[in-house]
């Protein structure tokens, strides 16, 4: 027999360039990373899941003690961002209409017109979700999950990019609505804001003595365009994973539900958006594949808010994410 040692032979069918080019869209985000970190100091983590979320077209949900930026944050990345934004406040008085719109009385024409509400935009900021009853927070439901509001029998789809940003102060009880775990499992990430670093404080009040009379928002420049959002969300998608990377996802979530210090696990819902959001990683490091690190980095912020501790464990303080990344851990990774 003929041997067929010809290095030629053997290596014209590999190609070790990107079969997609997401040079412009590193390009974006390094920039937009740039932009943030003038007024940002650290929390680079967090800065990453936001960017994820809006590449994988993801809803997100910032916890924190007040103080620590969460709002600030969503404010510069929206002007870095050439879209529609709109803020939200929420409160205990809030109806679901203040949200959506409603519809008025026009007494030249003679007929109903429907008033658009503050949630008709690209970006929405929701300050303090938790501060408004549930009747106000089941509005958000068919919004962030379809991205269109059912009013008096009429549909009305929203602009796309549509995306919720949505803070919320974990330690402060009085006065505030639990989500419902159907409200949390629409939320991409959820993103725990930590208190700076020593250095970092030091960085921040010197920066806040240096800005004087000026805003903080003055000098942000805008980077992507509703265009390029959408552009760059549809490239993600493309994102190739492997067949036993899509397993580890679903070994990953399937163990979250069988899990003895787990009430509740998490549902398929969950197992798609660690898929996206993996992409999302992937993507950011210019790469058009998907790795098991991409798919452990997305798991904590995607599952955190999606199981339910038993009381048992809780009252031992053991938190969702210890579980997790106990889960993380056990599962074995695919070679």
């Amino acid at each position: 027999m003929e041997e067929t040692n010809n290095p030629e032979s053997t290596n014209e069918n590999i190609n070790f360039e990107s079969r997609l080019d997401l040079s412009k869209l590193q390009e974006s985000i390094t920039t937009i990373k740039a932009e943030l970190s003038t007024v940002i100091v650290g929390q680079h983590k967090m800065i990453d899941q936001l960017l994820v979320a809006i590449l994988s077209n993801g809803h997100v949900l910032l916890e924190g003690v007040p103080g620590v930026a969460k709002t600030i944050t969503a404010k510069l990345l929206a002007k870095t961002l050439q879209i529609g934004f709109g803020r939200i406040q929420f409160t205990p008085d809030l109806m679901p209409s203040d949200i959506l719109g409603t519809s008025v009385f026009d007494l030249k024409k003679s007929e109903f017109e429907f008033k658009k509400g503050p949630i008709f935009s690209n970006l929405i900021l929701i300050d303090e979700i938790n501060r408004a009853p549930a009747k106000t927070q089941a509005a958000l439901f068919e919004v962030m999950e379809e991205r269109q509001i059912t009013i008096d029998g009429t549909t009305y789809i929203l602009d796309t990019p549509f995306l919720v940003i949505a803070t919320q102060n974990p330690i402060e009880q009085e006065g505030t609505y639990r989500l419902p775990e159907a409200q949390l499992d629409r939320f991409l990430f959820k993103i725990s804001i930590d208190y700076p670093k020593l250095e970092e404080e030091i960085t921040i009040i010197q920066r806040e003595h240096l800005l004087q009379n000026h805003g903080k928002l003055e000098h942000i420049k805008t980077v992507l365009s509703s265009a390029d959002i959408k552009k760059y969300q549809s490239l993600v998608k493309q994102i190739i994973v492997e067949q036993n990377l899509l397993e580890y996802i679903a070994k990953i979530v399937i163990n979250t539900r069988e899990n003895a210090f787990l009430y509740l696990g998490a549902s398929p819902r969950a197992s798609i958006a660690i898929l996206n959001a993996a992409k999302g990683f992937a993507a950011i490091r210019g790469r058009d594949f998907v790795t098991p690190e991409d798919i452990k980095e997305a798991a904590i912020p995607v599952l955190q808010h999606r199981v339910i501790v038993t009381p048992e464990r809780e009252m031992e303080g053991i938190t969702s994410i210890e579980i997790i990344k106990q889960i993380i851990e056990t599962v074995e990774i695919p070679r």
